[in-house]
């Protein structure tokens, strides 16, 4: 069965109607016939059949044991490090995304809980850090913003050696460009609100693990710290899911058209996407992303201040300025400003978020449209440094 015929399949039909939309169960608990004794649901915390499904699917999605449903990224982000007790080590990318950052520094750093930042380009830096208190590798690949790509299976190879866990964020690339667990990972992070969902009305969390072990640890967490998805976020993401495929093929489509043009702009200084072949990672992107590259391009200006890529990103068109990204409308941000804002400046422009980086996120918009609103801005840019 093909990729897109096996997610949209994966949707059960309801067995008491025959609906064809998964039922949302709007319940805060379930009558039982006594004490114990009940069809599977208890209590909404502990379970709801309308995000058992989602989970069921998001598992299956990433070849997966188990899957959980969280009310946010960072929610599910936090269920993970609780996996952790005082003494342990992460090795984190450096390139990590901003929110994660100020989760893991400002709340588990205080709980003793020790972060090593590591250029993850080359799987061999991590050699130099691991130990054995490394409970986790934790890698982004594509990272935010900069696109940075990680050897997945080299760096499990690294980890499990260690007997440390591989957790991978697969939010840029999704489920359908990358399958991080088939490359040896352990457990998988997704923000449901990008490419899962596809049109920025919900906020949600995934993680999916690999083994029972695994499972049975996230499902307590989940249960006993109760950051749950509500069932109708729950429905919302099932419904993007759907389309999953169509959206993200593409949005990788057109990303790779914008890039390619970006590459080509006197006024721009660097390009990052993993689908040029000119990317420090290519040929391990090629390999680990089936030839998909994401909907993600972020490129820095050769005007190298913050003045400059404000004035950028507020004058596009049909680039709404934005956080998040996966949507079917396209954004753009300034990650200095906004995504990367909690990130200190030394440690960002270390890691390659620079004051003029600009990140954009292509919808299914065409192509030559978001192309020609770029053009435009570069354009007027342009005239305006004439004039002056």
């Amino acid at each position: 069965m093909q990729k897109t015929t096996s997610i949209i399949h994966s949707v059960p039909v309801d067995e008491l109607t025959g609906s064809i939309s998964v039922p949302i169960y709007q319940t805060a608990t379930y009558v039982q016939e006594a004490p114990g004794v009940n069809k599977g649901f208890d209590y909404a915390r502990s379970n709801n059949p309308t995000r058992k499904i989602l989970e069921d699917i998001v598992a299956k999605l990433e070849n997966g044991e188990a899957g959980f449903a969280f009310a946010t990224g960072l929610a599910a982000i936090d269920a993970v490090l609780k996996l952790l007790s005082a003494g342990d080590e992460i090795i984190a990318v450096d390139d990590i995304y901003g929110g994660a950052y100020r989760l893991f520094t400002h709340i588990y750093e205080k709980f003793g809980i020790k972060i090593h930042y590591v250029d993850t380009t080359n799987a061999d830096n991590i050699i130099d850090y691991i130990n054995p208190k490394t409970k986790l590798v934790w890698i982004e690949s594509p990272t935010n913003p900069t696109l940075k790509v990680s050897d997945i299976q080299k760096i499990s190879d690294i980890a499990h050696s260690q007997n440390a866990w591989v957790v991978v964020d697969n939010t840029f690339a999704s489920p359908i460009a990358q399958q991080p667990l088939l490359l040896g990972a352990d457990i998988i992070i997704h923000s449901g609100t990008k490419y899962l969902g596809g049109h920025s009305d919900l906020v949600a969390g995934l993680v999916v693990v690999k083994t029972k072990e695994l499972a049975e640890k996230i499902k307590f967490i989940q249960n006993a710290s109760g950051g749950i998805l509500g069932p109708q976020d729950c429905w919302l993401l099932i419904r993007g899911i759907e389309t999953i495929t169509l959206r993200v093929e593409r949005q990788c489509k057109t990303a790779l058209k914008v890039a390619e043009f970006l590459q080509e702009c006197e006024e721009v200084a660097d390009v990052y996407y993993p689908g040029l072949t000119s990317h420090l990672n290519h040929e391990i992107a090629k390999k680990q992303q089936n030839g998909l590259y994401g909907g993600v391009v972020s490129f820095s200006l050769k005007d190298d201040t913050e003045t400059a890529a404000i004035e950028f990103v507020t004058s596009t068109k049909y680039f709404k300025l934005a956080e998040s990204l996966g949507g079917v409308k396209s954004l753009i941000c300034h990650p200095a400003q906004m995504t990367h804002k909690s990130v200190p400046r030394e440690k960002r422009l270390q890691s390659g978020v620079v004051d003029s980086l600009i990140r954009l996120s292509c919808g299914i918009e065409e192509a030559e449209d978001l192309i020609g609103d770029l053009k435009n801005v570069f354009q007027n840019i342009s005239k305006f440094e004439t004039i002056v």
